[in-house]
């Protein structure tokens, strides 16, 4: 799909927001049309191919703490208008004045590319079928493959009521293999992932997908010879790259602004405090070339930058939308996203990311007396009024005296995201980012996500396992 302009008359439309928006704080139409497709391999054949266009607007009108939201999925001066007057009756007798504009920016953090256009129907299901057969023929012991491809392509076009416009194009892509192992009666899974703002060809060039379908079989493997996990408060060290994803829902949910306006969260009027250990330092960056996270401007228009979170353990502030920015005082910094046109705006995150510090990584595991190496992790939940969060660990390791035991199974962490932050007393220097496969749910919003940090070391956790 390429950039195509708007099939409505913009001056028009922005007229009729602008008369919507009068006495109110804020407002905006925001414009998608999207392309996306899915394909599934599982047991040996294609189990399904999906292909599914759409298109729409949401209006919005803010007045203080109101947030007027329509939409259609018709792009017509006629919806506009019948979207405006719903949206409109936000204000309520208010009276604000209208906030200015967010500044444009010309930065493209990912090509214009639509995804879904190349390569064709068969080579992408062709690959799938060659990458289960090239998985089944690694391993004897391989039972089970699914294989998953899906890209998708979204045109984006913000209004403002005083006539300032955005215009983005947004690919994203992700490649998923999973296996199962089967020995001596016992089976175990494992998969990997990868993707990215790109094309394709990123991702299924054959050192590419090969090196993800070993590290799902390896984890597998790992899994097979697994003892159960051990229970109670121990030490942990946290792997690099994915498992910051423990980050994520642990402490990142709890600096969005929206939690912190409203009071709900456990790290609200502590801007300037210590809120973790020293050496401890978390960023949210949406301005990381190609990654799954990035974006060139929110979904307000706003551009995405560098958020310091927390410095050397001092918190520095919070993710901003608008509207959450503007009712405490702040700056917004980029982080107003939405998962579609119908769906409202939250402060949300990008790329958040724990940096890295000075200990060698194998010097953090030998550190252990007894505890667990978390390399690896599933999914997770946090209540970001208390901060308590479970999370599971799809690989893992029992050390003892610093030497590796075994792996175990079923090992969950269970613990206090400020409380967490505050135990770290090792930071590794080997700092990388996860593979391109984070989603984050919130308010029953979906949006890409990605998470980052170095090998790390909590010196007391809970741990949750089979004894």
């Amino acid at each position: 799909m390429l950039e195509t302009d708007l099939p409505f008359d913009r001056a028009e439309a922005t007229r009729i927001l602008a008369e919507a928006c009068d006495g109110a704080d804020d407002g905006d139409i925001y414009v998608q049309r999207a392309r996306s497709e899915s394909f599934m391999y599982d047991d040996g054949r294609l189990k399904s191919a999906a292909f599914d266009t759409s298109q729409g607007f949401g209006l919005r009108v803010v007045a203080g703490e109101a947030s007027g939201n329509a939409h259609a999925g018709e792009l017509t001066l006629d919806a506009i208008r019948r979207a405006a007057t719903t949206a409109a009756a936000a204000k309520r007798g208010y009276s604000g004045s209208l906030a200015a504009g967010p500044i444009p920016t010309n930065r493209k953090l990912y090509a214009p590319i639509d995804p879904t256009e190349a390569p064709g129907f068969t080579v992408k299901t062709g690959l799938l079928a060659e990458i289960d057969a090239w998985v089944r023929a690694k391993d004897p012991r391989v039972v089970q493959v699914s294989v998953s491809l899906a890209g998708s392509h979204q045109e984006i076009d913000i209004l403002r009521p005083a006539g300032e416009t955005f215009h983005d194009v947004r690919p994203l892509v992700r490649l998923n293999i999973s296996v199962t192992l089967e020995k001596d009666g016992r089976r175990e899974s494992a998969s990997s992932g990868a993707g990215g703002r790109a094309e394709y060809e990123e991702w299924i060039k054959p050192e590419r997908w090969q090196a993800m379908a070993e590290r799902a079989l390896r984890k597998a493997e790992i899994n097979l010879e697994s003892i159960p996990a051990p229970a109670g408060e121990m030490e942990v060290v946290l792997g690099p790259g994915w498992p910051a994803v423990l980050l994520h829902e642990a402490v990142g949910h709890g600096l969005e602004g929206d939690f912190n306006r409203k009071q709900t969260s456990v790290y609200a009027g502590k801007i300037g405090q210590q809120v973790a250990a020293k050496g401890v330092t978390i960023v949210d960056d949406g301005t990381i070339d190609a990654r799954r996270g990035s974006l060139s401007f929110d979904d307000e228009g706003t551009p995405t930058q560098r958020n310091v979170l927390i410095e050397d353990g001092i918190l520095k502030g919070y993710m901003q939308d608008r509207q959450n920015a503007r009712l405490m005082g702040m700056a917004p910094t980029g982080n107003g996203r939405r998962e579609s046109y119908d769906a409202g705006i939250m402060p949300r995150m990008t790329n958040t990311m724990m940096l890295g510090g000075q200990d060698d990584p194998d010097e953090i595991v030998k550190s252990i007396k007894r505890g667990i190496w978390a390399v690896d992790f599933g999914g997770g939940q946090v209540d970001i009024t208390s901060g308590n969060f479970v999370f599971q660990c799809t690989e893992a390791y029992l050390v003892e005296n610093g030497k590796v035991i075994a792996p175990v199974k079923n090992a969950t962490l269970i613990g206090h995201g400020p409380t967490v932050l505050n135990k770290v007393s090792m930071i590794g220097n080997d700092f990388g980012m996860d593979d391109g496969v984070g989603t984050c749910g919130k308010a029953g919003q979906s949006i890409p996500v990605g998470v980052g940090q170095p090998t790390l070391k909590v010196d007391a956790l809970t741990v949750g396992g089979a004894g």
